[in-house]
């Protein structure tokens, strides 16, 4: 029974590829030196898995910025705009599709995006009218060739094309992308071509067979599929599925590949399905261990997966995996020092859960393993431990009521009260909420948590930045402002540190985007709050100008979205226990004076299921977990929230139930057009569209973000339009920074002047 993974970390257990990137864009290292540092962590995670007992190792999987940039560049659909000849792409290129640039070659980059529901970030393929398509880089058969000479039995790995075409957007909305598709197809026939003389097996992820398809996309499926089986010639074609159900498992079965690949931790009962219509040449791969997320496997239940499959279809026909690719888990346990050693037992990063593959393999094949002996004691240990349940919490969230969940008063009588109270111009201006990690504050904050710096120390060093960032916005001439979150290693997990129910990891890295990384904190346990967060550095922000400062915090289905989630009990229970403890901190903050609160939630969107049926009982809860977040304010606080990276359109209505006074959002790379939503449903309250994109260190100019101010106009009244970038601005620098607030605020007066001619 053969074993695999379908995808692996690439980032390096210490984050080696995203240090060696920023310092190529920087001009500090060479290009063939950023190439050898991923080419040691591409060896090095082949010899991980075959360690682990893998039979084929994934190749292809490995990218400098994202997977489905490199398809764009395979299949050379770069967009004009990069000037490109037609010819190879190089790394030149390759960055500023990603981030843009500015100077003589300046480009504004391409949009980014949620990959299905997680908190990984692709950059959208885009798609005109007489677009061309060629082979144009190497970097998938390059890897897969590299392995053959590493002694890897390497199994390719590149995005499907449909997964590709559906995933991108057409420039011109009148243009269909999928007359592209025998074009496609044709460069995706020659690149199976190159890869199956170097493999057996190519992996082709197809994850958009679990969403809602439209019956012409999977009708085009078989003869494409039929093109590219014949193009691959000896090599073995796998179709990977993830992230839920195959919708129409019927039809994906009459394809003409070798293998399927279905999730049997999202999607367990699909199984009996599938056997139901699987051919008789056909191999089945099981996703039986949890590729998105940190527990041990209940082996016992992947073994009976397993043993059901290799019963009705046979041993030879049936391979075990993780459900989809670790990319969304960290590397190893081994660099995990400080977890409590309990807890830490319950846990599997992805060289862990290699492992159980392997061990799933081998006792579903009749072996014994010492591994399924001591994953039982632990989880029995995990179900028995007393610090998982907090009895206060569970008293908590049964004594809730409906009125908990509501404002006083309507929005319209809610912003009467706030313009009496903060007297703000037309078009405010702010910003999301961070400034720049700058090398001395993240030194003195990780010298405080060792203990090298002494309280007094570090106390002092926090509130010189917050002056500093208060004395920048002033100057930019911003009309409210944020204290830059100086305090904070990370939106989510800085709140997890002080919660209780929370542990953090010390090396549990995973990719957002590009070089951005996170460490989800644990939830392992009942979430509450033992003391005030954020009260103390927002009154002393506040205290530092007459200008509003908002308090800041992130929001219970953030949290929820971008941590590792107990598995023991419905996430929506587990939400609403976040959402009582930021309740208590949206309260002490008003308490302590600050007019204006926002409580991120860039991650609704995110968290909304992939299967339209499940929508409606999802946004419930978690809109309900918001409101009970902000319902215990009065009228003239002002509550503001944030959204990043999302199509609102089809949660439009949730949002405007969520009731919040201003929502920001991002909207600068595609030119507001994420707006539409917005001005379709005729959103009731105010509004901040991002005009800058803070991914990218493109400053632009004046007359770009007035122009993009004019279109969101289009869209909103006057009266209801604030100013704002796409998202927190902690990954620039500071220069970068106080350009763009400078254009941003100059471009707000230009409205201001407009808006007044008018009135005049």
């Amino acid at each position: 029974m053969q074993t695999h993974s379908l995808g692996f970390p690439r980032i390096g257990l210490n984050r080696e590829l995203k240090w060696a990137t920023e310092r190529f864009w920087q001009g500090g290292i060479s290009e063939d030196l950023l190439l050898n540092t991923a080419k040691g962590l591409m060896t090095g995670n082949w010899r991980l898995q075959k360690e682990a007992g893998l039979d084929l190792v994934p190749a292809g999987d490995f990218s400098l910025y994202d997977h489905m940039l490199d398809m764009t560049a395979t299949l050379g659909a770069i967009p004009n705009r990069f000037g490109f000849s037609g010819d190879k792409v190089d790394l030149d290129i390759y960055f500023r599709m990603a981030r843009g640039s500015e100077g003589a070659k300046g480009t504004p980059a391409m949009e980014m995006t949620k990959w299905f529901d997680t908190n990984y970030h692709y950059i959208v393929p885009e798609f005109w009218p007489g677009q061309s398509f060629r082979l144009s880089y190497t970097w998938f058969f390059d890897q897969v060739r590299e392995a053959r000479r590493s002694g890897i039995n390497a199994k390719a790995v590149i995005p499907g094309p449909f997964t590709y075409i559906h995933l991108g957007k057409s420039v011109d909305n009148d243009f269909d992308r999928w007359e592209h598709l025998d074009k496609i197809i044709s460069v995706y026939a020659e690149l199976l071509e190159l890869l199956g003389k170097d493999c057996q097996w190519i992996q082709m992820d197809e994850p958009i067979l679990v969403l809602d398809l439209d019956r012409h996309i999977l009708d085009r499926m078989i003869p494409a599929y039929g093109r590219l089986a014949k193009a691959a010639g000896d090599a073995r074609i796998m179709i990977a599925t993830y992230f839920g159900e195959i919708v129409d498992p019927e039809t994906v079965c009459m394809l003409p590949v070798s293998a399927i690949h279905a999730d049997m931790v999202r999607a367990p009962a699909q199984l009996e399905t599938i056997l139901e219509h699987i051919p008789d040449h056909m191999i089945l791969s099981l996703g039986t261990i949890d590729g998105r997320n940190i527990w041990r496997a209940d082996l016992d239940r992947a073994v009976a997966q397993v043993d059901r499959a290799r019963r009705a279809i046979g041993e030879e026909r049936v391979m075990v995996a993780p459900s989809c690719s670790l990319l969304h888990v960290p590397i190893d346990l081994s660099g995990e020092k400080m977890l409590d050693p309990e807890i830490r037992a319950w846990m599997a990063f992805a060289g862990e859960k290699c492992l159980e593959v392997r061990a799933v393999a081998d006792m579903a094949s009749g072996k014994s393993c010492d591994l399924l002996v001591e994953s039982r004691k632990i989880l029995e240990g995990r179900r028995t431990c007393k610090h998982i349940i907090n009895s206060e919490v569970g008293n908590r969230l049964a004594s809730l009521t409906g009125d908990m969940l509501r404002r006083n008063s309507p929005f319209p009588e809610r912003k009467k009260c706030q313009n009496r109270q903060l007297n703000l111009p037309l078009f405010p201006t702010t910003t999301i909420g961070s400034f720049p990690q700058t090398r001395e504050i993240r030194s003195v904050r990780k010298r405080y948590v060792r203990g090298e710096v002494d309280h007094a120390i570090y106390t002092r060093n926090i509130k010189e930045y917050i002056e500093f960032a208060v004395e920048m916005q002033e100057k930019a001439g911003l009309d409210v402002l944020v204290h830059g979150e100086p305090e904070r290693n990370d939106m989510v997990e800085y709140f997890a540190g002080h919660l209780d129910g929370f542990c953090l990891t010390e090396n549990g890295w995973v990719q957002s985007y590009g070089t951005r990384c996170v460490k989800p904190p644990v939830i392992y346990g009942d979430v509450s709050r033992p003391a005030p967060i954020t009260v103390e550095w927002s009154i002393y922000a506040q205290s530092l100008t007459r200008k509003p400062m908002k308090g800041m915090l992130t929001g219970p289905v953030t949290i929820l979205r971008w941590s590792f989630v107990r598995d023991d009990q419905p996430e929506r229970d587990t939400c609403r226990q976040i959402a009582l403890a930021i309740r208590d901190e949206v309260c002490d903050l008003e308490k302590a004076g600050m007019k204006i609160i926002q409580i991120d939630e860039p991650a609704l969107r995110e968290g909304l299921p992939l299967r339209q049926k499940d929508w409606a009982g999802y946004l419930n809860w978690a809109v309900d977990a918001f409101k009970l977040a902000t319902g215990g304010v009065r009228d003239h606080t002002q509550i503001h929230t944030h959204m990043c990276y999302s199509e609102f359109n089809e949660i439009i209505g949730a949002i405007a139930e969520m009731d919040a006074d201003v929502i920001s959002m991002e909207a600068s790379r595609s030119r507001m057009a994420l707006l539409e939503a917005f001005g379709d449903y005729q959103y009731p309250n105010d509004i901040g569209p991002g005009i800058i994109d803070i991914h990218s260190p493109r400053v632009p100019s004046v007359a770009e973000l007035t122009e993009l101010l004019r279109l969101a106009l289009e869209v909103i009244p006057p009266e209801r339009l604030w100013v704002n970038p796409d998202c927190g601005l902690k990954t620039r620098s500071w220069p970068e920074v106080e350009a763009m607030l400078q254009n941003m605020t100059a471009a707000a007066m230009r409205m201001r002047k407009r808006m007044e001619k008018q009135i005049k």
